[in-house]
């Protein structure tokens, strides 16, 4: 559904369309059918010890906000500590990831221009009907204009 573009978005506590990835859920803040393709912003509430493979958006920056607990984010050959309070900024096109620390975390994960909705969406589909595997996610995410680069961690699909 596509809102006015003119018309604020407001989420109260709690509120935003939840994405089942199995081990944890996401919340859809907004998307960019309600900015305009200008952003897309998502809550992850996620386990301890979680992270994705290292990978490559090739058309989008990403941007982390960490609200609680604590990251190691990889930007290229770099690592970041990043408890909460924290920003990190990615341009698109660089190799990055994430790892959270030893207590479950929380954090805002914006894409600008907007992007990622439909990986989710389409990764809590594989994982909820069982065919997600490292195939099926490299699949997924060269729909979306990601590159894994990295193995798939333990305990991500």
């Amino acid at each position: 559904m596509t809102a006015d573009k003119r018309a604020p978005i407001v989420l109260r506590p709690g509120e935003g369309r939840a994405i089942d990835l199995g081990n944890f859920v996401m919340s859809l803040k907004v998307s960019g059918d309600e900015t305009g393709t200008a952003f897309s912003l998502l809550e992850a509430a996620e386990p301890a010890d979680f992270g994705p493979p290292m990978h490559i958006h090739h058309d989008c920056a990403e941007a982390f906000f960490v609200l609680d607990g604590a990251y190691r984010i990889f930007v290229e050959a770099d690592e970041f500590d990043c408890p909460a309070g924290s920003f990190i900024y990615i341009p698109s096109g660089l190799r990055h990831g994430f790892r959270v620390g030893p207590l479950p975390s929380r954090k805002l994960n914006l894409y600008a221009p907007a992007a990622m909705v439909g990986y989710f969406d389409a990764l809590s589909a594989a994982i909820t009907s069982g065919t997600a595997d490292p195939a099926r996610l490299d699949e997924i995410a060269r729909a979306s204009s990601m590159e894994v680069v990295g193995p798939v961690p333990e305990g991500y699909l």
